[in-house]
């Protein structure tokens, strides 16, 4: 598949040209083939499991926090659907019962699937191990200057500034 990217006449508009750019790279390389793979045998009229399951990936991927989301943010994106050779994107309902649906054993495949996606093309296994790894979970503000970057004045729940932080 060649993917081009460029100006149109035609009267499209994407807010996630750059998932759809990524999407071309997992079908380019096969990424998710190991997730099509997978036995999930489910009735599907207009969509396979597998097709699902990849729409649940791109509304992650998209921001939705939940799939109620899906409806709103993805499925008016028909040129992201067209990108992968469906017509429009699944109802947030079909796709929660097929998650819903799934067996015990399916997701043990799903399970499976996806670790063979994440130890093949990620980079866990080439890290150094040996120095640290830097995990920052302190959730607490931190007085910054108004110059800072994307800075925001905001509350600290409890938190008295002194008089010459501000």
């Amino acid at each position: 598949m060649t993917v081009e990217i460029g100006f149109t006449d035609e009267l499209t508009n994407s807010q996630f040209a750059p998932l759809a750019a990524l999407c071309a790279q997992y079908q380019q390389n096969h990424i998710l083939e190991p997730l099509i793979r997978a036995q999930i045998l489910m009735r599907g009229r207009n969509f396979s499991a597998a097709d699902k399951l990849i729409q649940v990936l791109l509304s992650i991927l998209t921001g939705c926090e939940t799939l109620s989301e899906v409806n709103q943010l993805l499925k008016p994106e028909i040129g992201l659907a067209k990108l992968w050779g469906w017509e429009h994107f699944a109802d947030q309902s079909s796709l929660s019962r097929t998650l819903d649906g799934l067996t015990l054993k399916q997701i043990e495949q799903l399970r499976q699937s996806t670790t063979t996606i994440w130890q093949t093309y990620g980079r866990i296994g080439s890290h150094d191990w040996r120095g640290y790894l830097w995990l920052d979970f302190d959730l607490s503000g931190l007085p910054c200057s108004s110059l800072a970057q994307e800075s925001q004045k905001g509350y600290f729940s409890g938190k008295k500034t002194p008089l010459d932080g501000n």
